[in-house]
């Protein structure tokens, strides 16, 4: 049970740490275009996006799937770029709307789970305990997505329905800072591929 602590810790670190930015980015981008009347939806959005990261994570621990770390970093800003543009195109914000957006997250999840597969596998390598070690890792990260989440929807709750900020303005504000940071990362991401 020590080692579920220790994961449950590793996974949180994962997406709360500042070094963990490009997560954290993305579920910015991810959840900007909900509000806090939409707290199911999010909360589905945010566990499909685990469920596709532990996936990959659990394939690349069993050596069933592995990809070059140069590819996955560039990948990883470009889910941040497609997130945020669609975003962009948006006219209406109704949950129905946006179902294809939980498709979106669980792909885009085991593009992200690969981000982080070579340092756990070889953390998980040494400990005979894998199943209950990626679990805790698996909740670390939707414990820390949620909290990050409710942030972002505390914030919009006392802008868009408090302070009567255009929902329309807080979508493109947060996607357009997504969008851009993603671009930026893109960029110099790209000639590692080269390389």
């Amino acid at each position: 049970m020590q080692d579920l602590g220790f994961y449950f810790e590793l996974g949180w670190q994962h997406i709360i740490a500042w070094d963990a930015f490009d997560h954290l980015l993305f579920v910015l981008a991810l959840s900007a275009i909900y509000l806090i009347g939409n707290w199911k939806q999010v909360l589905v959005l945010v566990t499909a996006f685990t469920i596709g990261h532990s996936l990959t994570l659990a394939l690349s621990v069993y050596n069933m799937v592995s990809i070059n770390d140069k590819w996955v970093e560039f990948l990883i800003p470009c889910t941040i770029i497609v997130t945020a543009a669609l975003n962009l195109t948006e006219k209406n914000y109704e949950p129905r709307s946006l179902r294809l957006n939980y498709f979106l997250a669980l792909f885009f999840g085991l593009i992200h789970g690969l981000g982080f597969a070579n340092a756990i596998r070889f953390m998980l390598s040494k400990n005979g305990s894998m199943g209950w070690s990626l679990f805790g890792f698996n909740m670390g990260l939707e414990a820390g997505q949620v909290v990050v989440v409710s942030a972002i929807l505390i914030v919009s709750f006392l802008l868009v329905n408090k302070a009567g900020l255009k929902r329309k303005w807080w979508v493109w504000a947060l996607s357009l800072v997504a969008l851009s940071i993603g671009i930026k990362m893109a960029w110099e991401r790209f000639p590692a591929l080269l390389s």
